[in-house]
């Protein structure tokens, strides 16, 4: 599917001539809005508090020496919009005065500077420094929102290294409820109750949202940077520019590092050991030995010059090692059943009954012969427990052991059924429910790396291209493992591929005239299959299962929901196969008129995404009596062969309504 979407942020052109002689003559408040800048603004006047006029205002970064010189106004003031996140110096020069410099001028994302100045008379070749701390309060900006800087993003602890944790830091952003592809362990947030997928996220001013249908990389971002590759970030929550669009909820602005003229690197090593960790409190209780866990997280991070004052560059890596084991419980056959070749389910017997259609009083867990099923009345139907119990009037009360209940005769069990129940591992305990516990091992071998270069062409042009890369394949396993494999659709053999690629170009018609040109790709392509998807050696057919296509990433054994018991086999929903690419395209012009700014622009962007679920077999059997005993039907009655489906998730049906009652079993999942 596609989508294209343009966005014009601040209206027709029409429009825009209209607003901008209203807002001249109204004098209305400044517009201030910055995607990945700032801005730097302030008056300068005298030492009588008069307002200087023509006063030259020269601001300098202090990484990369590039320069850019206005004029005061009438009111002497002056602004620098926008301004690339960084440290800065300020000079003010005037005849009659002393040259006035401040250095350490800090300029955050979205972030709005005032540095006002004070000239004494003097010389022009004499030079004050000047030493103030910016303003902690914005007034420039109504937006709501909190920049989380470098330090502190490298400071604060993190488990897994991931900074959109820290967004939870800000004001009416909380930990979202959790939801089937994890997201919420990946960093998800709610802003002022919103859901997560409503967040807009950006990197260095490019779109980073995933299109996906259903997440199923288990996050809402495409890219994500290491936290030491980080500049800072912003979280607004409300009142943010129209130039941010899209989000219903919160904007995270990030920005990745750039180079300056000096050389800068870092590396780093965590890691997680189950040596140093206790046992978990469910495989204590499972009687399972402690998981494995092995997670080494990795990398380093280099930038400089390549031309000083011209051409910068900056680059990282991270790679992610791990293997974790996760305590899962769930239920199989007990031991008895298993030694009893599925004839004797007495153990579902645990007490307590209930009236059959006829008044008869069969106890909850009974297993019911489908042979004789018979018609009492219109729509009423009634059948007999296995055992020595046939044909009872009505008030009839079964017991185990007058009726020898829950006895099968072994000529009456279907070979194949059997051999698929033989699949289940044998239980951990002695319980007939969640009597299986497990902590199968969970492997992630990640991959990622950002290079960005800046280049200043002249004082008046710049211009940085980024490529970002993150290849994050994983094995997430079932409970089972092998061919019963028993997991969900969150598991199996996962690839995920993001890759991001960003363009900036910034022309300075004149101080009060600038230019901003973007455009940016993202890719995200991530795939999920079971464990032996590409095993064609046509499994289903040796348990009598026939005409399932063995084709590419279709083989294995299908889904068997068996009420009572964990599903065996692999999941219904896979194969999947998710792509989505965004191409983006934004310019803005930003024109400064005395103490009023206007800034307008249009943003276009070109959604492709492809969601993609293979054919599976569904196995089709409906229980001739409503709240049909599964074990009744699974093993007597022989399944019939699988039905292809068309573009449908594979489903199969879990045949007995109410097995939780019937057969004294609690469904598990």
């Amino acid at each position: 599917m596609e989508r294209m979407t343009v966005r014009f942020w601040s209206g027709r052109l029409v429009l825009i001539t209209v607003a901008c002689l209203a807002f001249l003559i109204l004098g209305t408040v400044p517009s201030y809005g910055q995607i990945d800048t700032g801005s730097i603004l302030g008056t300068v006047s005298d030492s009588s508090g008069a307002r200087v006029s023509g006063a030259t205002v020269t601001l300098t970064n202090e990484g990369t020496n590039a320069a850019l010189s206005m004029v005061t106004g009438d009111d002497g003031s002056y602004k620098f919009t926008p301004v690339k996140i960084g440290t800065y110096k300020l000079t003010v020069t005037m005849q009659g005065f002393q040259t006035t410099t401040q250095h350490g001028v800090t300029v955050d994302v979205g972030a709005n500077v005032v540095s006002d100045f004070s000239l004494k008379p003097g010389a022009v070749t004499e030079t004050v420094e000047v030493t103030t701390a910016a303003p902690v309060l914005q007034s420039q900006d109504a937006s709501v929102g909190q920049v989380v800087d470098s330090k502190s993003v490298n400071d604060l602890p993190l488990n897994g290294r991931n900074f959109t944790f820290l967004a939870q830091l800000a004001a009416g952003v909380n930990t979202p409820q959790a939801d089937t592809r994890g997201n919420a362990a990946t960093g998800a947030f709610a802003a002022n109750g919103n859901r997560p997928a409503q967040n807009n996220y950006l990197l260095d001013g490019i779109d980073n949202n995933s299109d996906t249908v259903d997440f199923l990389n288990g996050t809402n971002f495409v890219v994500l940077p290491p936290v030491d590759a980080i500049q800072e970030f912003k979280v607004q929550t409300s009142d943010f520019s129209a130039e941010f669009g899209r989000s219903g909820a919160a904007v995270l602005n990030a920005t990745i590092k750039s180079g300056t003229n000096s050389f800068h690197g870092s590396g780093w090593e965590f890691f997680r050991n189950d040596k140093l960790d206790a046992a978990d409190f469910f495989e204590n209780a499972g009687g399972v030995p402690k998981g494995a866990l092995r997670q080494n997280q990795f990398g380093t991070t280099i930038g400089g010059p390549v031309i000083k004052n011209k051409i910068f560059f900056f680059a990282d890596y991270e790679g992610l090692r791990r293997v974790q084991g996760t305590i899962l419980t769930r239920t199989v056959p007990t031991d008895a059943e298993r030694a009893s070749g599925y004839t004797n389910f007495q153990d579902l017997i645990v007490g307590g009954s209930r009236p059959d259609a006829l008044g008869r009083m069969v106890p909850v867990g009974t297993v019911l012969d489908p042979a004789t099923t018979r018609q009492i009345s219109p729509g009423v139907f009634v059948r007999d427990p296995f055992g020595t119990c046939q044909n009872e009037p009505a008030n009839f009360v079964y017991t185990v052991a007058g009726c020898g209940l829950n006895l099968i005769p072994a000529s009456r069990l279907d070979p194949n059924a059997i051999a698929l129940l033989n699949l289940y591992p044998s239980p951990t305990s002695g319980s007939i429910t969640s009597n299986f516990a497990n902590s199968p091992k969970l492997f992630e071998h990640r991959n990622s790396f950002d290079a960005r270069m800046d280049v200043n062409f002249s004082d008046k042009n710049q211009l940085f291209f980024r490529f970002s890369l993150v290849d994050d394949p994983q094995f997430i396993p079932g409970i089972f493992g092998g061919v019963a494999d028993g997991g969900g659709f969150q598991q199996g053999n996962q690839t995920a591929n993001a890759q991001q690629s960003a363009l900036g170009y910034t022309h300075t018609f004149s101080p009060t005239l600038i230019n901003v040109v973007r455009a940016g790709l993202n890719y995200l392509h991530t795939t999920r299959v079971s464990p032996s998807a590409n095993d064609l050696s046509d499994i289903p057919s040796q348990f009598g299962i026939q005409d399932i296509p063995q084709l590419k990433e279709n083989g294995g054994l299908p889904a068997f929901g068996i009420g009572g018991l964990q599903t065996l086999g692999s999941n219904a929903f896979l194969p999947s196969d998710e792509v989505s690419s965004t191409f983006q395209l934004t310019a803005d012009v930003t024109k400064i008129f005395g103490k009023h700014t206007f800034k307008m622009g249009f943003e276009w962007q070109h959604v492709k995404f492809l969601a993609q679920q293979a054919t599976r077999p569904e196995l089709a059997r409906q229980p001739s009596i409503p709240a049909e005993p599964m074990p009744s039907i699974f093993l007597v009655a022989p399944p019939t062969s699988a039905r292809r489906t068309s573009h449908k998730p594979t489903t199969v049906r879990t045949i007995g309504a109410d097995t939780s009652t019937t057969t004294g079993r609690s469904p598990t999942s």
